[in-house]
């Protein structure tokens, strides 16, 4: 479980630090153009995923604070429980580094600081950070998990998990 917990770590910091030289270096509303693509920008969310209750009055804060605190306390349940699960326990590691990270802005910031912009076309995506990068590929690797076939599961060393 521990090298699971100190990845997890790692990606904490290292989207704590980007978050930090993104706000110092954008401060005052500015942008970086970093490819015909991709630019720099600081946005502050205060809601989850897409600016989902980003418009809501306030409370939205604590909600999902709360959410991140219960989904982090079980998943380190379910990393000491099924440590020798590399690819489920690599997931998990993922979503909590993202899940914390993103907990740490809502305490300091009252909002989740967003930096990347993706475009093309004239498109845009949502502003997202190092956290929401690992929430989505450990959450596709959660759905891979679960989509991998039982017997294939059991042959692997320290294998037992029950769906």
């Amino acid at each position: 479980m521990r090298r699971w917990l100190i990845l997890a770590a790692v990606i904490v910091v290292a989207d704590q630090v980007t978050k930090y030289a993104v706000v110092q270096a954008l401060a005052g509303g500015k942008s970086v153009v970093l490819a015909p693509f991709l630019n720099l920008v600081l946005v502050y969310n205060p809601g989850a995923a897409f600016s989902f209750l980003s418009d809501a009055a306030g409370w939205q804060r604590g909600f999902f604070i709360a959410i991140a605190l219960g989904a982090s306390a079980w998943i380190v349940y379910l990393l000491h429980r099924y440590p020798g699960q590399r690819l489920f326990s690599l997931a998990l590691s993922l979503v909590l580094a993202g899940a914390v990270g993103n907990v740490i802005d809502r305490i300091a910031h009252g909002a989740v600081v967003d930096f990347l912009d993706f475009h093309a076309l004239g498109w845009h995506w949502p502003a997202f950070n190092v956290a929401d990068s690992a929430i989505t590929c450990g959450a596709v690797l959660l759905i891979w998990d679960a989509l991998w076939p039982a017997a294939a599961r059991e042959a692997q060393p320290g294998a037992g998990r029950q769906p």
